[in-house]
């Protein structure tokens, strides 16, 4: 009877019947054999508690029933009602030789090799690409341009006086002088200082795939099988 935890725990304290179904006594203890439940331990009122195997028990109405009788569970080898120490391989010998039980064998490991290869893990690291300055400069350069500039030009005039003019014109010799100020322009050059551009350092992040030649190795596995001995598919 394959049993799991709660069902483990609900055993103890449960009545225990024979094959025919007539009481036992009450179950004290569950014990294991290779990891797995498989006998319990039975208080009958004696000095001692009887062992009783689980592999053929069933569980019937709330009361496990064992496929024995009565006779077989109370004759069969014993423990003391307060030792919990775990069956050693004596006890557990004698308990299948006298419920005439086929002890379950351990199946065997089998020899075997593991084939093992490596595998490539390609990955990515950032490290330092060099360092990008922007840094201004004064550069010097020859401008060549023009600018239109004004002066004063002087000329003589001369206007005969008529016959009809020359009673209002005062006659008189003498020196005399008349002054002209004359006005010229010059070319003046003045630098001012104006904002004409940002300019800033940007990044853009630019994937490409880049080629890796790597070897890795794996193992194989040869079987060498003598002709008579080899399976026929």
């Amino acid at each position: 009877m394959q049993l799991n935890e709660q069902q483990v725990r609900s055993l103890y304290g449960q009545d225990l019947q024979d094959q025919s179904g007539s009481k036992i006594g009450t179950v004290r203890q569950v014990w294991a054999t290779a990891g797995h439940p498989a006998w319990v331990s039975v208080q009958t009122g004696g000095g001692r508690d009887p062992m009783a195997p689980l592999s053929n028990a069933q569980m019937q109405k709330g009361k496990l029933k064992v496929a024995y009788d009565q006779a077989d569970v109370r004759s069969a080898p014993s423990v003391e009602p307060d030792n919990d120490t775990p069956l050693n391989a004596e006890q557990t010998t004698q308990l299948y030789a006298h419920y005439r039980m086929q002890p379950k064998q351990t199946p065997q490991a089998r020899e075997e090799l593991i084939r093992s290869e490596e595998r490539l893990r390609v990955g990515t690291e950032s490290q330092p690409a060099g360092k990008a300055v922007l840094r201004k400069n004064v550069v010097t350069e020859n401008v060549h341009t023009t600018v239109p500039v004004e002066h004063d030009e002087v000329y003589v005039e001369r206007e005969p006086i008529t016959a009809s003019d020359a009673g209002n014109v005062r006659a008189g010799i003498g020196e005399a002088q008349q002054e002209m100020q004359l006005r010229a322009e010059r070319p003046v050059v003045a630098k001012d200082s104006v904002p004409v551009e940002r300019v800033r350092l940007a990044k853009n992040e630019v994937v490409e795939d880049q080629p890796i030649d790597e070897q890795v190795r794996h193992e194989e596995i040869e079987a060498n099988i003598p002709e008579p001995s080899r399976r026929r598919r």
